[in-house]
């Protein structure tokens, strides 16, 4: 399906994509009681705090996130990701970590889990972290660092 001005959108993929999410975060809440929020999965997986979910549990997971991409990578026959190299790439990691623990989670507890549990909080948290990309995108391609094309 072509998108016009959109070339290389997808989005039944997008659809398919956010209802798995959907359906993996309903199990984690109605199975374990907790919300599927990735940084805190990961901070309990590095003994840093976090989720409910024990540290077996939580590596469980945090393993879980490459190989399912990986898995779609070999069925879908391949990808070419391109990033800016290794070091834009450790300085955006550690920004959006430091942005988890400053705004008490990441955009898997408050985007997916917290705004379908109407939490006031996780929509705020949901439209800082989209105005603030918005804005970074916009910034990128005014500098001509084209970041969408």
């Amino acid at each position: 399906m072509m998108l016009p001005g959109f070339p290389d959108a997808a989005p039944l993929d997008g659809l398919i994509g956010g209802a798995l999410i959907g359906v993996a975060a309903a199990i984690m809440l109605l199975t374990l009681g907790r919300i599927a929020g990735v940084s805190g999965i990961a901070a309990k997986a590095f003994g840093l705090g976090g989720s409910g979910l024990n540290r077996m549990g939580a590596w469980a997971f945090v393993i879980g996130l490459p190989l399912g991409a990986l898995a779609v990578l070999l069925a879908r026959g391949g990808l070419e990701p391109s990033f800016a190299g290794p070091i834009p790439l450790v300085i955006a990691g550690l920004l959006v970590g430091f942005g988890t623990r400053l705004g008490s989670g990441c955009t898997s507890g408050h985007g997916v889990c917290g705004i379908s549990r109407l939490s006031g909080r996780s929509i705020v948290a949901t439209i800082t972290f989209m105005a603030a990309g918005i804005a970074t995108v916009a910034v990128m391609n005014a500098l001509g660092l084209e970041v969408l094309s």
